[in-house]
């Protein structure tokens, strides 16, 4: 059997490679918090852009906001997003469950922030832009009170199947109405890859959001050609959606 392992690889380290690969597998099967507070104990980010995110660029102007306006971003990560939103004159709300995450951002944007925590949350904030640090599922009404848009580039995708439905319920639930979002998906044959990312297709989309939103497809683009690390999974096709989302009272 050793003759078949790599140079250099012990039966002992290929135990070891398995024992983590089955940990990982056990946690995405789960996806509890357990499995983001990990992956950012590890570094293991590769969901993170370092440059700000094109279609928000191009797209944000269509929900025609007022600068003053409050923006959520949910799943925020230490994404550099939230600079830019606090750029356009927005207040900036972010919801993060890695504490980590939440503090490399104002470390790596050199803002100091004022700390402070209550039962729910730990929260951060500096400059216009504030993260409540714990569970998105203890978001209230309370905390979204002035909230007018949302931003989600990197929460729906990031979910499986069976909480991408209770995340948009509970995020419905604790909005405003006539609150916007700017959703960014992405869609490929879900059985060539293991998510997170996972795909999120147009028409599930409009399932979860119909009963309480208005949907427009703002732009389609066919991005496995400029996704390398995609190419590597050998997905045959890779799209990603631009929707806005404009919800309404039940």
């Amino acid at each position: 059997m050793a003759d078949l392992l790599p140079p250099g690889t012990t039966l002992a380290g290929c135990a070891v490679l398995a024992t983590a690969a089955w940990h990982e597998t056990i946690l995405i099967a789960h996806m509890d918090n357990a499995y983001w507070l990990n992956r950012w104990e590890r570094q293991d980010i590769g969901f993170h852009q370092t440059e700000i995110n094109p279609y928000l660029r191009e797209f944000w102007q269509r929900l025609q906001l007022s600068p003053a306006s409050a923006v959520l971003v949910p799943l925020c990560g230490k994404s550099r997003d939230m600079v830019w939103l606090r750029q356009q004159g927005h207040t900036v709300l972010g919801v993060e469950l890695s504490i980590i995450a939440a503090q490399a951002f104002f470390t790596e944007h050199a803002l100091v922030s004022l700390d402070s925590a209550c039962d729910r949350f730990t929260h951060l904030a500096a400059d216009g832009i504030q993260v409540l640090c714990g569970d998105f599922f203890a978001l209230s009404r309370e905390d979204t009170a002035a909230v007018s848009a949302v931003y989600d580039r990197a929460a729906l995708v990031a979910l499986p199947p069976d909480m991408r439905r209770r995340y948009v319920n509970h995020l419905l639930q604790v909005l405003p109405p006539h609150t916007q979002i700017l959703l960014i998906t992405l869609d490929y044959p879900q059985h060539e890859m293991t998510g997170p990312p996972f795909a999120v297709s147009l028409d599930e989309v409009a399932a979860l959001y119909r009963s309480r939103a208005e949907m427009t497809v703002l732009s389609q683009y066919d991005v496995l050609a400029q996704n390398p690390r995609f190419q590597e999974r050998e997905l045959s096709r890779l799209e990603e959606y631009v929707i806005l989302l404009k919800t309404f009272a039940p």
